[in-house]
Parts: structure tokens; sequence; C-alpha cells
């Protein structure tokens, strides 16, 4: 069945969704995106994922207030009009439509949609224990901005699914940032969560904030600070944070194994935290 997708104001059905040629988020990535998750037909910090894309917005000099209320409609609408349950929503904002030049207008009417995917059931079903290969970081640098720049991204994590692993993290100047898609974090054998400040190099995520708030409150150590391969494959443990793949445990690396190859307690204890506590609505 065709999904109902929200495209500038307009309920259509998948089919019939149409951008301009000219849009620039697709001559020039010139967009932001969030994608927020909902569970049982609530949304999962929604408040936060707003907050990021208005300061993506801001650091773009795009032009578009974001409408928290609005939006937070549009959001709940798009999941009854397709009858779903548990899934996610991938919403974008471009400059919007006009004749290709590098120099952009801010007069022009900013472009909007949103759809939904179901994937998000399978990884609340079926965890994985992700296994990763590191790699060259090739990203542009405003890592911190949340723009639909995802070439390297993509690039990247097709060659890790090629090489018989689920996805790739990124090592620049001898230390790790992050997936491809997530944030990453090890826990190292005091028990202590160590993961990258936001010095630029990486995203702040939505849900890598939940969980530093919850390892605080509940007695789990924090350490933000950078970190290396090799100790990467001497933690204990080792995870993954995103908005649908919530908190996931990284059993491998470089073919390596971390811990005991397992989802260890410190990742257990914070995965489910954060499907317990995190902010619906």
């Amino acid at each position: 069945m065709s999904r109902i997708v929200y495209v500038n104001g307009k309920w259509v059905a998948e089919e019939e969704a149409t951008l301009s040629i000219f849009d620039r988020s697709a001559l020039f990535a010139d967009s932001v995106y969030e994608v927020t998750t909902f569970i049982n037909g609530e949304l999962l910090d929604f408040d936060a994922h707003m907050e990021r894309l208005q300061s993506s917005l801001v650091k773009l000099d795009m032009r578009y207030h974001v409408d928290k209320q609005a939006l937070q409609t549009i959001h709940h609408d798009i999941i009854t009009k397709n009858k779903l349950v548990t899934g996610s929503v991938y919403l974008q904002i471009s400059r919007g439509a006009v004749d290709r030049d590098f120099h952009y207008d801010n007069s022009v009417k900013p472009t909007l949609f949103l759809f939904t995917q179901t994937g998000v059931q399978k990884n609340l079903e079926q965890m994985k224990l992700f296994r990763v290969i590191t790699m060259p970081e090739q990203r542009w640098a405003r890592r911190d901005i949340k723009t639909t720049q995802l070439l390297a991204s993509s690039l990247a994590k097709t060659k890790a699914r090629d090489s018989g692993v689920h996805d790739a993290v990124y090592v620049e100047n001898g230390m790790v940032t992050e997936a491809t898609s997530a944030n990453f974090h090890i826990v190292d054998k005091s028990g202590a969560l160590i993961t990258r400040p936001l010095d630029g190099t990486l995203l702040p995520g939505i849900t890598r904030a939940r969980m530093l708030l919850l390892a605080s409150g509940n007695g789990v150590a924090v350490e933000e600070r950078p970190f290396t391969p090799q100790e990467v494959y001497g933690a204990a443990e080792a995870c993954i944070s995103s908005a649908t793949n919530f908190i996931a445990p990284v059993v491998e690396v470089d073919g390596r194994m971390i811990g005991d190859g397992k989802m260890g307690p410190v990742v257990e204890k914070l995965r489910a935290l954060y499907l317990e506590q995190v902010p619906r609505s």
C-alpha cells in the first residue's frame, strides 16, 4: 500500500509527490533534516529534535521558523494517515527552489516534506549486535549541523556492508569521531561511559544527550573526551546511539571482539533506561 506523505502543505500519495529539479536540496544538499521515532504512536524526544532542527537552520542561515506545535501535529497526522503504531518520521527542509546559483537567496520559500518508515519495529524486536570497521573520516567539517550532505556516509556504510559488517566508524587524526549515522561510545573496564565531546567533529545526537543524562543520574560515570581505536579494541563494552537504533551494542570492531562479544551490563542498563524514560509526546 502506498504511503501518504506531506509536501509543502499538501497530503499526497508517495507516487504523486514531486520536487522541483531546481530545489537546492537536489543541487547543493542545501537542506537539513530530522528523524523522530514513534512507539505506540508517541514521538520520542520530539522537543529536542525540533530544537536541533532550529539550530541547524540558524547555522545555515536558512530562514524557516520551527513551529513545534504545528510540526508535532503534522507528525501525528502522518502517523495516523499511514495507520502506523511504531516507526519513524523523516522531516526535511531545504532553502527552496530557484535557478542554480552558488549564491543563495533567502527570499525563496523553503521546501518542507515528511514521510514515514517502519524499520524501528524490527530494531525493537530483534536488536542487532553491531559489527563495525574503522575508516578514515571523509565528511565535511560542519558535522555539528544535521544536513543532507550524506554521500560520504552512504559510501562508507555501503563499503562496510560489502565487507560483511554492519557499519563503519570514522577516525580522524588518530581519534574516533562517530559512526556513519550514529554516535559511538565505549565503556572502559571501570564501567565508565566514554564519549567524544561535542567539539564540532560529530553530530549532537538527541539519543546521545538523553543517554548521558540517564547515565549520570543512574550511577554510571561519564567521561567526555576523545579516544583512540586502540582504546576501543580494549574496551569492556561499546555501543552506538541513534534515533532509530536507540542504544545498541557494538560487539566487534575491525575484527576484534569487544568484551565477551555480547551486550554488556552498562549498555544493557542504558538501553533499558532509555526505552523506559525517554520523553514521549
